[in-house]
């Protein structure tokens, strides 16, 4: 067997692993040949391909199929565990990346299966049981699909650069020089969503990202553009299905850091970056 051949069988064998991230790494963009499920015990882990981007966090797990290349910023001390399946082994599915609701026995089972001195009978057995509970899981609907009309990313980059600020449809248009219609039109065409249903997906995703770094409820909620508290638990936890106050604390142990600035969006990299991820100067980077 050649060596080009080897390392293309050991690129697409499936892999496991626990390891902790500082706040502000990044893990660039990259590939797997084989399926990988993420869950983060603590912490929260911002997941970006070139079309959308998703948040994977104690709450929620992340399913990225083989071959979809993608790349990850940690927000707060986090605790990622990685669950490899082999390529015909579709465990979820999805062709494109999902994100799963995580119980209390699917987060003890991820965890479980991801300890490195897990023998093997061991691991197919828990294995078992997390296929079994992974179909039965909600699949969490939140994501951020990438704008990719010009103007669309202009009207995403006004809201996000100060989420504080309650951006109306009217005054959108008229920043980037269309009609309230186009606008909508715009919305309802690249994202499927309105554009008050955009506003608050991407107000809620800052939120995860700051509570995970620590800051409070309250605080959160103004720098995300809430007028009051209340109507910010209010609203996250209908969307999110638990008070920001529980997914603050969260199980395992969050990170003590607290906020310094606003959330910004910087310009979109390679590969293009949606407007809603907090841009972060981080320690160090990593491929994997």
């Amino acid at each position: 067997m050649s060596e080009n051949s080897q390392a293309e069988k050991a690129a697409a064998e499936p892999k496991d692993s626990t390891h902790a991230h500082l706040a502000g790494e990044v893990i660039g963009r990259h590939q797997h040949g084989y399926h990988q499920l993420l869950y983060v015990s603590a912490g929260v882990l911002a997941v970006r391909t070139g079309e959308a981007s998703w948040v994977a966090s104690s709450a929620r797990a992340m399913w990225i199929p083989a071959g979809i290349w993608h790349q990850h910023r940690v927000h707060g001390h986090s605790s990622v565990h990685t669950l490899g399946f082999a390529a015909h082994d579709m465990l979820l599915r999805s062709r494109t990346p999902v994100v799963v609701a995580v119980d209390a026995l699917v987060r003890e089972l991820i965890i479980a299966c991801s300890e490195p001195s897990l023998s093997e009978q061991e691991a197919r057995r828990l294995r078992a049981v997390l296929r079994d509970r992974l179909r039965r899981a909600l699949v969490e609907p939140l994501t951020l699909p990438t704008p990719t009309n010009s103007l669309l990313r202009q009207a995403c980059s006004l809201v996000t650069e100060d989420l504080r600020q309650p951006r109306t449809a009217a005054w959108l248009a008229r920043r980037i020089g269309v009609s309230e219609r186009t606008l909508a039109r715009l919305f309802r065409t690249e994202f499927g969503m309105t554009y008050p249903q955009w506003r608050t997906n991407i107000r809620v995703f800052h939120a995860m990202v700051l509570l995970a770094e620590g800051a409070s409820v309250s605080e959160t909620g103004r720098q995300c553009g809430w007028a009051t508290t209340s109507a910010f638990i209010d609203t996250f936890s209908r969307t999110m299905g638990q008070t920001p106050g529980t997914y603050r604390i969260g199980p395992g142990v969050r990170s003590t850091s607290r906020l310094r600035g606003r959330a910004t969006w910087a310009p979109p990299q390679d590969p293009p970056g949606h407007p809603g991820l907090i841009q972060k100067t981080g320690p160090r980077s990593h491929s994997s």
